[in-house]
């Protein structure tokens, strides 16, 4: 894609914050398997619960989109993450011994609730533009730093698979489906953008950033 297209210009933006999620620790760490066993399970107990407002939030895109051929994409999508992604975290509970209980209990973090509010507030709007915004910031950004991945992924599942359901033909296509769609309604809703944009990406860097708290 052009440098001069509409998520280029909000990208770069936001070219700190995002530079810094990409680049983050947990982000290295993960490509060197080196992610201690108690931060990714804290992670991925985290991240998981992200799920049913990302359900929601493709909804609201299934329901905003102005074309069939949009609708069967976010439906394609949406079995995935219910499928794929959602087995992968519930072989990575077992894997790193996370029970049932204690994801369950475990509360929020900050950029958790954050993010899961960012979510609704999108799907709430009924704005195309601006569900388009959370998810090409929650997809595109996961998509730029699992492809700077270093071959060969580590022999670990738990990080190996993060990488590769993060770059994988069918994800990379759907982020440039993304892309394309909020290239073509955004600059109509440009302010609604930005500003979807612009907090996604900072919930990112703090949702990497707490992955590391006590």
């Amino acid at each position: 894609m052009s440098d001069d297209t509409f998520t280029e210009i909000l990208r770069r933006a936001n070219e700190s914050t995002w530079s810094q999620a990409v680049q983050h620790r947990f982000v290295r760490e993960l490509f060197d398997g080196a992610v201690p066993d108690g931060v990714m399970a804290r992670y991925l107990i985290q991240d998981h619960r992200f799920l049913d407002s990302f359900l929601t939030l493709l909804g609201a895109a299934i329901a905003t989109a102005d074309s069939f051929e949009a609708r069967l994409r976010f439906g394609r999508f949406a079995g995935m993450v219910s499928g794929e992604e959602n087995t992968y975290f519930l072989r990575a509970f077992e894997a790193l011994g996370v029970s049932e209980a204690r994801r369950a209990e475990e509360p929020d973090t900050a950029p958790t609730a954050g993010f899961k509010a960012l979510m609704r507030e999108a799907a709430g709007t009924r704005d195309y533009a601006a569900v388009l915004a959370v998810l090409v910031v929650a997809e595109w950004l996961y998509l730029d730093w699992a492809s700077r991945a270093p071959q060969p992924l580590p022999d670990n599942f738990v990080h190996a698979e993060w990488v590769t359901l993060h770059d994988n033909p069918f994800f990379r296509d759907f982020v440039a489906f993304l892309r394309g769609e909020l290239d073509r309604v955004g600059p109509q809703a440009s302010d609604t953008a930005h500003d979807f944009f612009r907090r996604a990406v900072a919930l990112e860097l703090a949702f990497f950033d707490a992955a590391h708290d006590v």
